[in-house]
């Protein structure tokens, strides 16, 4: 997977060569802004846990660099850090009337490239995301209910309840598709995104009990960004 990622951090070089070298006409926009929205995750856990979706609001800051228009596609840079709740909320159909969610809380540093197509100042662009994520693990909790009995627990996996989780540091690819506004006062911008986490929050050596357990979120944001240097009125 490192391959894929180096191959998307090579296009972003290529894309934003200076315009000598490049066909299509050279931008240098800065943009910066903030963002908030609605995660539904998941956890993937190998073993397998049956699970509802556990949403969450989360929110953020965001920094987008116009480099090119080539052609009808407008290239860019956008990077963001973002405070998100995941975890995940299990459902637990054993007759013990048990209910449990675990929250994970991080720091998320999305690095993507943009694609766009459509108006470049005043008017409406429809733009797809894609990119390396990173994040890091700052805390959590879990909440369990009703008279707690796992005996009954389907495969008998109970190793996640009350065990904090070993790997701080996760990464994963993170894509998505919007439609953004552009107007005189700045870019107000709705976004769906998917989350696949590639590393795993439980140690996946022999030695540990699940032999996957990486997030995988659904992402529903809305952001708005003001210019600060901008290349065409």
């Amino acid at each position: 997977m490192g391959k894929y990622i180096y191959t998307l951090l090579l296009v972003f070089t290529i894309s934003c060569l200076p315009a000598s070298a490049q066909v299509g006409e050279n931008r240098n926009d800065l943009s910066v802004g903030v963002s908030s929205g609605y995660i539904l995750n998941k956890v993937d856990f190998t073993p397998k846990i049956k699970q509802n979706y556990k949403g969450s609001p989360y929110v953020g800051i965001a920094a987008r660099y116009i480099c090119e228009k080539y052609f009808a596609s407008i290239c860019a840079i956008q990077v963001e850090l973002n405070y998100a709740n995941l975890g995940w909320e299990e459902l637990i159909e054993d007759g013990s009337g048990n209910t449990y969610s675990r929250d994970l809380k991080y720091i998320q540093l999305p690095l993507l490239m943009q694609m766009g197509w459509g108006r470049e100042t005043r008017g409406l662009k429809f733009f797809i995301n894609a990119g390396p994520q990173i994040g890091y693990y700052i805390g959590g909790d879990e909440k369990r209910g009703g008279d707690w009995n796992t005996s009954m627990r389907p495969n008998g996996v109970t190793y996640q309840y009350g065990r904090e989780i070993d790997n701080k540091l996760e990464y994963g690819i993170a894509g998505g598709l919007g439609l953004e506004l552009s107007t005189k006062i700045g870019h107000f911008i709705l976004e769906g995104r998917y989350y696949y986490g590639l590393s795993d929050i439980y140690d996946n050596s022999k030695k540990g009990f699940f032999g996957r357990s990486a997030n995988q979120s659904i992402v529903i944001r809305g952001a708005y960004l003001l210019d600060l240097i901008k290349t065409k009125e």
